[in-house]
């Protein structure tokens, strides 16, 4: 019941209930309100409030141009830059890939040369060791040759001395041991 009765006061307070009487009339709302208004639209246009709101507008809108200009020409500034440091990416790119290359073939002729190197030592020490061995070859012949012409000879002279006369083996013996000592030496 109160709702209805709530809803019964909000209809009766409505505008359209509150006019009576004929519309050009200073009793009636509508005609009051519409008088105000069109007074409220006066007193604006008195004080060039529309100027003054297009004025505003206007430059908001110059200033909101300006922004976008400057906001265009960032772009504009920022796409160079890019292209730039871009182009700079590739040139230190190649720069890297030339550096990493020319490493790469410093590095295998490096490793050719050091191949190159330790075969010359390989050779130069087996050459050393060869001639270390023919002279210790050659000595140890020397040697054995010397060993046995000392043996020889000390066998020839016992077996001389035993079958001549102590005057003939004597002679003898010299002779011999002179004729080794010009054939060795």
């Amino acid at each position: 019941m109160r709702i209805l009765a709530t809803l019964a006061a909000i209809v009766a307070a409505s505008p359209a209930f509150a006019a009576s009487g004929p519309f050009f009339s200073l009793h009636n709302t509508d005609f009051i309100v519409l008088l105000a208004f069109i007074l409220f639209i006066a007193v604006l246009f008195y004080f060039g409030v529309p100027k003054m709101l297009g004025g505003m507008l206007d430059k908001r809108a110059e200033q909101i141009k300006a922004e976008l200009d400057e906001a265009k020409s960032l772009r504009e500034e920022a796409q160079a830059l890019l292209a730039s440091y871009e182009r700079k990416q590739k040139d230190v790119q190649a720069q890297a890939d030339r550096i990493v290359d020319t490493a790469k073939s410093e590095a295998a002729s490096a490793a050719e040369q050091a191949k190159k190197d330790l075969e010359a030592s390989i050779a130069r020490r087996l050459a050393a060791a060869e001639d270390q061995i023919a002279s210790a070859e050659a000595s140890a012949v020397k040697e054995v040759k010397n060993r046995a012409v000392a043996i020889a000879v000390d066998a020839a002279r016992e077996v001389i001395a035993a079958q001549m006369k102590a005057a003939d083996a004597n002679k003898m013996i010299d002779e011999a041991i002179e004729t080794v000592e010009q054939k060795l030496h």
